[in-house]
């Protein structure tokens, strides 16, 4: 069956639902990392593993329900695919590794969140779609162009401008945490990049994901379980649906629109997460993590622009 040729007026209206789609998420993955941060100042210091099961577990109560809701059609289809994807022994070590290390890079995004500026590590964490360039380039043979070489280069001379006045300071190790957040992050991107390349369906991923990541958090929280005040609960909670509002979000906008179309928008997420710094802890971005934001920024313009190749995406 041929297909009607998109108009143009229906690839703008795309585009703008992909641009707000992912605003929404970045707003969502902002809160969360407020959320986080927050629990901590009403009851005693909690773990970056407590506070991932709840975010992780949370997140994985709004899949599920998402997914029930779905046509039975889908269902019975995703049921199908999820026995093609482990009777493929790579396809399943593939998704365990997508799982390990997107479920490293919560944990150590989330320690670093409760150690410094909150508008800081974001920007780090944001760092991921250059890692996964590398990662794409060493391991899946995608070459990476040259802009996309400059707008690593660029990207990194960021985040020397954001972690170089902490680096010689007590803050020094939670930053090297957040930016390996990014890393880890980066490699879970890959993976996903190989997964697609198997034709695996992105629900599927997530939901793995989002269950892998609950039970991985439980032994290191079973004996060292902090206590929680009602507020954190509720706090946590919140954590989990706006990661699950970022999660949703982002899969909405890429359904609407090509990604270098509209991924520059996800780092509104920075901006975000600095108000939120601002308005509940008092975190006023000083002046060499302001340049390192636009160095990143300048890098996300530089990888996305329509000249740059899909590869480096």
């Amino acid at each position: 069956m041929i297909q009607k040729p998109i108009s143009r007026e229906e690839g703008e209206s795309s585009r703008l639902k992909g641009a707000l789609a992912i605003t929404a998420s970045a707003l969502g993955f902002a809160g969360m990392a407020a959320c986080v941060r927050l629990a901590d100042d009403f009851g005693g210091e909690i773990s970056s593993f407590q506070k991932s099961f709840f975010r992780n577990i949370v997140a994985l109560v709004v899949a599920l329900v998402v997914f029930l809701r779905s046509s039975f059609a889908s269902r019975i289809s995703a049921g199908v695919e999820l026995g093609r994807l482990f009777s493929s022994p790579a396809s399943t070590l593939i998704l365990l590794l997508r799982s390990v290390l997107g479920t490293c890079g919560i944990f150590a995004n989330f320690y670093a969140l409760s150690k410094v500026s909150i508008a800081d590590c974001q920007t780090l964490n944001k760092t991921a779609p250059f890692f996964t360039v590398l990662f794409a380039w060493f391991f899946l043979g995608e070459k990476a162009s040259r802009r996309g070489m400059c707008a690593l280069a660029v990207a990194f001379s960021g985040v020397l401008f954001v972690a170089k006045p902490a680096f010689a300071g007590v803050y020094s190790f939670p930053l090297l945490i957040a930016l390996s957040g990014g890393a880890f992050a980066g490699g879970a991107y890959a993976a996903v990049r190989a997964l697609k390349h198997r034709n695996i369906n992105s629900s599927l991923i997530v939901l793995f994901f989002s269950a892998f990541s609950s039970l991985a958090s439980i032994p290191f929280i079973a004996f060292d379980f902090a206590p929680m005040t009602l507020m954190q609960v509720l706090i946590l909670v919140a954590a989990g649906s706006f990661a699950a509002l970022g999660q949703f979000g982002l899969t909405m906008a890429y359904g609407y629109s090509a990604p270098r179309d509209i991924a520059v928008y996800d780092y509104s997420n920075i901006l975000f997460t600095a108000a939120f710094g601002l308005m509940l802890f008092g975190q006023v971005p000083d002046i060499f993590s302001i340049v390192g934001f636009a160095l990143i920024l300048t890098a996300v313009l530089i990888l996305n622009s329509k000249g740059g190749k899909k590869s480096v995406a």
